[in-house]
């Protein structure tokens, strides 16, 4: 029963998270030979004001809008 977590940042859209998801289970079934039903997957979202990298934050580092391409 895999359970797996997925970090990322704000601001993709339900439309990319559900083909995340479809790829990942598919993958995982195959690969782990595993039931898609016994396969969870948990998204942790995080601002990018609480996320940094490089000794600064991304909010900052990157700007606004900053990975959010084709999200809206």
């Amino acid at each position: 029963m895999p359970v797996i977590t997925i970090k990322l940042a704000k601001g993709r859209t339900v439309e990319q998270k559900q083909q995340f998801v479809n790829a990942i289970t598919a993958e995982a079934e195959k690969i782990l030979n595993v039931k898609k039903e016994w396969i969870t997957i948990i998204f942790d979202e995080y601002d990018r004001d609480n996320w940094a990298s490089n000794g600064q934050l991304h909010s900052i580092q990157f700007g606004e809008g900053y990975g959010k391409q084709g999200t809206e």
